[in-house]
């Protein structure tokens, strides 16, 4: 693995190298003599492949020297600024050419940083085996999580749904229900509101209580009051009974009807049958 970025350093270093020399040579032996000039261009590879070598046996070492790493660089701004030198003497023509390569040494030393750094970030291949067994681990974990949402958000939706229906048959039974009571109820109010019916009403009523015309009352469709227990003291003689109907009756100017009289007689607490009262009722009204 290393190999894909040495390969590429080495490659530009030799390069960058090989054309240091030969400008080097090319450019100051036409001042001095050639020997000097290769001596020169020398010198600035081999300062620069020095401070290479040095800084790749600290990385070994797992140490680092910035003094170091501060005179490599230098060394390759020194044969950088060689080149760009060299191309702005040359002739117009070869100027352009000469400045495109002048970032060879720059980019061969950037190139051994890369490195170095993947050096440092490189691992074994057991702890890799390692990292990708937890990345498959956490992926396995993560479907099964989603699998299990899905199911569960599923069987939700069809509980909900199942609900709805049964809900919706309930309020269409009670809807039809409804309707089947108003429609009763809507009769016996037309049966009641009856000229017919109030004069046979009347003609049965007039019997049990002389001199009072009742109003026959719809049955009650809804909550009641509670009535108080018939049972809840000791029965009563019939004179008590006569007494205290008398005396419920005449509570008030004119006397009062039956059904007022048996309201205020079972919220006072008394118990009677009602046959027993409405017999009491007629001795005392008789």
């Amino acid at each position: 693995m290393s190999a894909k970025t040495v390969l590429p350093a080495v490659a530009m270093t030799a390069v960058s190298m090989v054309l240091t020399l030969a400008v080097v040579v090319m450019w100051l032996g036409q001042a001095v003599p050639w020997p000097v000039a290769l001596v020169v261009g020398l010198g600035i590879d081999g300062g620069w492949l020095a401070t290479l070598a040095y800084e790749r046996r600290l990385a070994a070492q797992g140490d680092h020297s910035h003094a170091v790493t501060a005179v490599g660089w230098f060394f390759g701004l020194v044969a950088a600024g060689v080149l760009v030198a060299h191309a702005l003497t040359a002739d117009g023509s070869a100027r352009a050419a000469w400045l495109a390569v002048a970032w060879l040494p720059i980019a061969a030393k950037a190139l051994w940083l890369v490195h170095g750094m993947w050096e440092r970030t490189a691992l074994t291949p057991a702890a890799l085996d390692a990292i990708r067994g937890i990345q498959q681990e956490a992926r396995d974990e993560a479907a099964v999580a989603r699998a299990r949402l899905r199911a569960e958000a599923t069987t939700e939706e069809t509980r909900l749904t199942a609900v709805t229906q049964a809900g919706a048959r309930v309020a269409r039974v009670q809807a039809k229900t409804a309707q089947t009571l108003s429609r009763a109820w809507s009769t016996l109010e037309t049966t009641r509101s009856g000229e017919d019916t109030g004069r046979a009403l009347t003609s049965v009523t007039n019997r049990v209580t002389p001199g009072v015309t009742p109003r026959w009352e719809l049955p009650v469709w809804g909550p009641t009051e509670p009535v108080p227990a018939l049972d809840s003291g000791p029965a009563l003689t019939d004179e008590a009974l006569d007494a205290l109907v008398e005396e419920i009756r005449h509570s008030e100017t004119p006397a009062l009807s039956y059904r007022e009289m048996a309201t205020r007689f079972r919220a006072a607490g008394h118990s009677a049958s009602e046959v027993r009262l409405r017999a009491a009722w007629k001795r005392v009204a008789a």
